[in-house]
């Protein structure tokens, strides 16, 4: 059928544009997924998308198409949560903390799926920090036991996602995948949603989505795009428990100057090393990701109790 006929909805400016609804944006998105339409199709929907912005209804339908095609892990045992950490910006600045946040969480007993991919970004990944410390990605979704983090692609998750989020280094402008691989849960089983946002916008639109589709999530500011708070400061903490929102923690004032013992170069290598410092207990937790930590461990509490008969 093609998309060229959402395009011409979509695609008439940041005035004259009209919203999709969720069944139209899940056809649209499915087709571009599947590789059937044309590559200049696809650049058109994401110029068109990045003048227009999403809205909540377009989301989740770009989010119904992503489900339905992507490989999922299999559901944890007991009712568990799997912890997604969606991960795509790296380090820029400070080194990446993701994986440290990860691992935290297994040592907490729970079981942590990490996914993301390289584009055109010349940033230090969490996948690399990963491979340092001898975790290798996943070649296949397969069970994650308690206290175990694992890593995977987004090729390998779902491969036409993939290729979405490639079209920047063709453009040069974000795409709508680029927000939709910060909202996939790729689980049989219940899943706890590690989020964050860096444009105000953006929480506003993410948090109206978990309410839409009933997701489990905590939603927070993170560090330089990534999920991991940032150390030298105390974010607003929004979870969402099947879709209902609980404010968990105001934003607290204040930046501190420099943080224990953190790695002052980003590099992979580095960044494991200090990883392992802190897991070894011979530099500290910092406090932000402590306080991350513990109120990710309580939600996937709470959505266990849940899943209890």
């Amino acid at each position: 059928m093609g998309i060229g006929h959402y395009i011409k909805e979509i695609g008439r400016g940041a005035r004259g544009a009209k919203a999709l609804d969720r069944a139209q944006a899940a056809d649209l998105l499915g087709q571009v997924l599947d590789g059937q339409v044309s590559d200049l199709e696809v650049g058109a929907f994401c110029v068109a998308m990045r003048i227009k912005g999403e809205t909540v209804e377009e989301m989740c339908g770009f989010l119904d198409a992503v489900q339905e095609r992507i490989a999922r892990f299999p559901a944890c045992a007991g009712g568990q949560p799997l912890v997604v950490l969606p991960s795509y910006n790296g380090a820029r600045k400070l080194p990446v903390l993701t994986p440290l946040l990860a691992l935290l969480l297994a040592r907490e007993g729970c079981s942590v799926l990490l996914h993301g991919m390289r584009t055109e970004s010349r940033r230090v990944l969490a996948s690399e920090v990963l491979e340092a410390l001898d975790i290798q990605a996943l070649t296949a979704p397969n069970q994650i036991a308690s206290g175990t983090v694992a890593h995977i692609a987004t090729g390998t998750l779902l491969p036409g996602l993939a290729r979405l989020l490639a079209v920047r280094e063709a453009i040069g402008l974000r795409t709508p995948a680029h927000s939709l691989v910060k909202l996939i849960t790729p689980c049989a089983g219940p899943a706890l949603l590690v989020a964050s946002y860096t444009h105000g916008e953006y929480f506003e639109l993410l948090g109206a989505t978990f309410a839409a589709r009933g997701m489990h999530a905590l939603l927070s500011r993170g560090l330089e795009g990534e999920v991991a708070a940032d150390p030298r400061r105390r974010p607003r903490y929004d979870a969402y428990i099947a879709g209902a929102h609980q404010l968990l923690q105001e934003q607290q004032p204040g930046t501190a100057a420099e943080v224990p013992g953190l790695s002052a170069e980003i590099d992979a290598a580095s960044t494991a090393a200090y990883t392992r410092r802190v897991l070894a207990g011979q530099a500290p937790v910092p406090e932000a990701l402590a306080q991350q930590v513990r109120h990710i461990v309580r939600l996937a509490q709470q959505i266990s109790a849940r899943a209890q008969p």
